[in-house]
């Protein structure tokens, strides 16, 4: 039922998983063998660890930390799901730092600054770019610890049921996400009235619809702009964005760069090029923040969109 494809190997392995597994499917325990962030790149799955219920959909990511024990579950999800795994080394993690907290947060909900790395990771492993996998994987990791530190993110108690109807409302924005959503078109979809859906997504999630909807978008233009010839405007109008200075500013706040420079990045095959990703990437490395986690300060979390 599970189908990994090691793509990478050496102090940054990178893990191609697809699960075909169903309700029915009996979960057993296993264990982290390493620091790592997986990133969902296509349907949910339920994730327990150390007492904790997470429920992961389509930009999410799990954080695995060495020796934790762990458990996937799929009670209620019929289409299966794939993840991009990024394991690290021990010197790799004493490189980039983090604390504990950091690597034991369990998993983090759709967030724009690591979906948009996410689908450059894709685009990378899928052949669709002459960026790096270890070079991604780095990239990625770095900008995780970023987005962490400060971050309190504790999964709130949510019936299976409620789970599961905002786990198919996740996936019908994600499938029409280029279309014009708002609350109530959302919470109509779970039969629900829009404060009720709002809590209930909220809770389960760790984002909002609306949010979420946000991200969705992100993540479409992200896999576009890494695959495609596609002009930047059209990007943003194709994925839902009727303005493009919007579409700009937003997709600068969750990458770091701008769309262009963003697509430069992926498509690095010439030597200019590359160098966008690597000053990128050695900008990080040298924050003191990342090198020396006890200088690190936490910081309010800026990821929101709304």
């Amino acid at each position: 039922m599970i189908a990994a494809t090691e793509l990478l190997a050496g102090p940054i392995r990178v893990m191609d998983f697809r699960c075909s597994a169903g309700p029915s499917a009996k979960p057993f325990t296993e264990v982290h063998d390493a620091h790592s962030v997986s990133y969902v790149r296509k349907g949910s799955f339920g994730y327990r660890v150390r007492g904790k219920s997470h429920e992961l959909v389509a930009g999410a990511v799990l954080v695995g930390h060495p020796g934790d024990e762990f458990m996937c579950t799929h009670e209620h999800h019929l289409c299966g799901d794939e993840c991009l795994s990024f394991h690290f080394s021990p010197g790799f993690v004493d490189l980039v730092g983090g604390t504990r907290g950091n690597w034991r947060a369990g998993a983090v909900p759709p967030l724009p600054e690591l979906m948009v790395l996410g689908e450059l990771a894709q685009a990378v492993a899928g052949g669709h770019s002459d960026a790096g996998l270890d070079e991604v994987g780095l990239w990625f990791a770095s900008r995780f610890l970023q987005v962490v530190t400060g971050r309190e993110h504790e999964a709130l108690a949510v019936s299976g049921r409620d789970r599961r109807r905002a786990v198919e409302v996740a996936l019908w924005i994600s499938a029409h996400s280029q279309e014009a959503i708002d609350l109530d078109r959302a919470a109509g979809e779970a039969s629900l009235s829009p404060f009720h859906f709002l809590r209930l997504f909220s809770r389960a999630l760790g984002v909002t619809p609306h949010q979420y909807l946000v991200r969705s978008r992100l993540r479409q233009a992200a896999r576009l702009l890494a695959e495609t010839d596609d002009a930047v405007t059209d990007v943003a109008q194709d994925v839902g964005f009727a303005d493009l200075s919007n579409f700009v500013r937003t997709f600068h706040r969750a990458a770091g760069v701008s769309p262009r420079t963003f697509r430069q990045a992926a498509r690095h095959g010439r030597a200019q090029d590359r160098k966008i990703l690597q000053d990128r990437m050695a900008s990080l490395i040298d924050d003191d923040r990342l090198i020396h986690p006890s200088n690190r300060k936490p910081s309010p979390c800026t990821t929101t969109l709304d």
